[in-house]
């Protein structure tokens, strides 16, 4: 299942600004535990539903899994050897823009121990750093 919107208002979208830290989505709303971004950068659909499965799976289906960020922002390629100009490349994937701050996922229903690997697991599949926190570890 890829992860993509079923209807955009424009095809295609610019690179955009990424700078600042998150102020939304940057708290545990839904579960006791969570798995939080310390970068900035671009997570693609197919890196979050790699994510999504090995926590589900680790977790064998215990507790519940909440996914806090979504693919919006389309990125275009160019086809390779082509020359200059021509216009803009068509939408190849989806990403979704996260800042430092960022919660990805959030697990709840499992012990901290269990959580703990299971935010391990799926931050090995990301191409940025991650951090694991607890409800206990942001209240203090």
């Amino acid at each position: 299942m890829a992860l993509l919107p079923s209807r955009v208002k424009y095809r295609k979208s610019q690179r955009g600004n990424r700078g600042g830290n998150a102020t939304s989505g940057n708290k545990l709303d839904f579960g006791d535990f969570g798995l939080q971004t310390l970068e900035r950068g671009w997570v693609k659909n197919i890196h979050i539903e790699a994510c999504r499965v090995a926590i589900t799976r680790f977790l064998k289906r215990k507790g519940k899994v909440f996914c806090r960020i979504f693919p919006h922002k389309p990125v275009t390629q160019r086809p390779p050897e082509v020359r200059m100009g021509k216009g803009k490349g068509s939408p190849e994937f989806w990403v979704a823009v996260v800042l430092p701050g960022h919660m990805l996922f959030e697990i709840s229903g499992v012990n901290e121990a269990t959580a703990r690997e299971a935010c391990r697991l799926a931050a090995t599949k990301l191409g940025i750093r991650c951090r694991f926190v607890s409800r206990e570890s942001l209240h203090k």
